[in-house]
């Protein structure tokens, strides 16, 4: 009898794990539906501009301050946060390809490469004078210098800054990149800028990638073309970018938790994705469904972020940090355009 009731509950305990769900799901599938949403947005809008990124954070962070949330997420919040932002960003490196950096030149690289270092440096000098937190200003340093809001979650695997350092930095790339994403066009005459010199300058100084697109094709298809190439040559530089971060903080002194910071091994990822599609053609219906891909899972991660941040605490980091970010905005625009002017662009 005692036999036949051990079997019983045995099997009635393995169906019951068989049927328990994992712990992750619930969390996993609301940054998925945010995801989603904030792609549909995009798509019924039709504004490429708009990037699913963005929306993504602004609508995780409504659910979070507007809905009392189960705490039943909170595992699958996080997986999106850390797993599925580093899948995302190792696919990100199949968006671009050796061939097209290179068509740049050594000159347009140069241009890149100074212009992104500078800017880096000259945001995160300022952001100490001024007594914005650390974390923050890198993230911002970060966001501004390469390539937006990916940028800001790629950096703050290392810097690991609060949620509202998240929110707070894409925040900023978000308005100052919109602002020049509708100014340049008007810029380009007065500053006598043709065609490459304007893509250039675009892909260059401008933040997200969706904001180059729609400013650097309002000169036309070859303003485009150079806009969005030397922007990928910045967003190549994200993965030495995160490394030379977490070195840094490894062997800083001062700040236990930052000289902790883990080794960001997922970059090695984005650069052998980038090898692979300068190895082998992949076919444009593929490349479309990967490009589609790496969007959502980003999304996910974005909206991980927007679920775990506090407006009130956004509101308690003051003006600082957002005037920093203007400065950032002003001197990567004027440095860009000093480069190309040097090089002869």
């Amino acid at each position: 009898m005692k036999a036949a009731t051990s079997v019983t509950e045995q099997q009635t305990s393995f169906a019951s794990r068989q049927l328990s769900l994992p712990p992750v799901l619930p969390g996993i599938l609301l940054t998925a539906a945010i995801a989603l949403a904030a792609l549909t947005i995009r798509s019924l809008t039709g504004l490429a501009a708009l990037s699913p990124l963005i929306v993504s954070i602004i609508l995780g962070m409504a659910v979070r301050n507007l809905v009392s949330l189960p705490t039943a997420v909170d595992a699958g919040i996080t997986f999106s946060l850390k797993r599925i932002l580093r899948v995302g960003i190792v696919l990100l490196g199949l968006q671009v390809t050796a061939m097209q950096i290179l068509s740049l030149g050594g000159a347009g690289l140069v241009m890149v490469a100074l212009t992104l270092v500078s800017t880096f440096v000259a945001i995160r000098i300022v952001g100490r004078l001024m007594g914005v937190d650390r974390s923050l200003t890198d993230l911002i340093a970060a966001g501004t210098s390469v390539c937006g809001a990916s940028a800001i979650i790629a950096a703050n695997t290392v810097v690991r800054g609060r949620e509202e350092h998240v929110a707070y930095a894409v925040a900023c790339v978000t308005l100052f990149g919109s602002l020049a994403m509708l100014t340049y066009p008007l810029l380009a005459a007065p500053l006598g800028l043709d065609a490459r010199g304007y893509g250039l300058w675009s892909g260059v100084t401008i933040h997200e990638v969706a904001q180059v697109v729609a400013a650097s094709f309002q000169g036309g298809d070859v303003s485009g073309q150079f806009g969005t190439i030397s922007k990928l040559a910045r967003v190549v530089m994200l993965a030495p970018l995160i490394m030379t971060l977490a070195l840094a903080m490894r062997s800083g002194s001062g700040e236990g938790a930052r000289a902790s910071a883990p080794m960001p091994w997922f970059v090695f990822g984005f650069i052998g994705m980038m090898l692979l599609n300068s190895a082998i053609t992949i076919p444009a219906d593929v490349t479309a469904k990967i490009v589609v891909l790496t969007n959502f899972l980003l999304a996910m991660a974005l909206a991980a972020m927007g679920l775990q941040a506090n407006i009130g605490k956004l509101r308690a980091e003051g003006w600082r940090p957002l005037a920093l970010g203007a400065f950032g905005w002003l001197f990567i625009a004027t440095f860009g355009l000093v480069m190309l002017r040097l090089f002869g662009f």
